[in-house]
């Protein structure tokens, strides 16, 4: 019997923007200059293409697990080649456990738990489209947004990583949402 709600496997190219936002929530604004994430990612889609025959899962999540996995892997090569830290391997599991909770916020800035399988299918693709539409913001108004709502930061303290005053933080906050919402709604159509 085929079921209705059984979508193709999605292609490793559809996951970028969602890889793209976990590194940057990640790596932090102060790694960009060393670390970009665009190249963390492309490595990591790399790699997941080289080794995409290892793959076992069949649904969205469990690739998106997956991604996240190597994501983990090249963050820590990449913080290891800067000579920051030597391997550790209960730093990378830190890591991993932090991209884990990275992605638990991000669903659940989207929705409550949904449990059966067509809820999940249709939360793993509005996380994918929330992160796409967020790579299509300003990056100003992305950085507000990310660091208030999808790591729960105040804006004493995303004021004093952005350098701007609560009342300038609070006010691209705003606007990003708006902005996110018309991006979110193009997306739909």
């Amino acid at each position: 019997m085929h079921d209705s709600t059984e979508r193709p496997q999605p292609t490793l190219e559809q996951f970028r923007s969602y890889l793209r936002l976990l590194a940057e929530m990640h790596l932090g604004r102060h790694a960009g200059a060393k670390l970009d994430p665009s190249d963390i990612v492309q490595q990591t889609l790399l790699d997941a293409y080289r080794e995409r025959d290892r793959f076992r899962g069949r649904t969205d999540a469990e690739m998106a697990a997956w991604l996240r996995r190597l994501l983990t892997c090249n963050l820590a090569d990449a913080r290891r080649a800067l000579g920051r830290a030597k391997r550790d391997a209960a730093r990378e599991r830190s890591l991993e456990q932090a991209l884990d909770a990275s992605s638990a916020r991000i669903e659940a800035f989207l929705a409550a738990e949904q449990s059966s399988p067509s809820q999940r299918a249709v939360r793993n693709e509005s996380v994918r489209r929330l992160a796409e539409a967020l790579a299509r913001l300003p990056e100003a108004n992305r950085q507000a947004l990310v660091l208030r709502h999808l790591q729960g930061r105040s804006l004493a303290a995303i004021s004093a990583e952005l350098g701007q005053t609560p009342t300038a933080v609070a006010g691209r906050i705003k606007r990003g949402l708006s902005e996110l919402r018309s991006v979110l709604a193009d997306l739909r159509e």
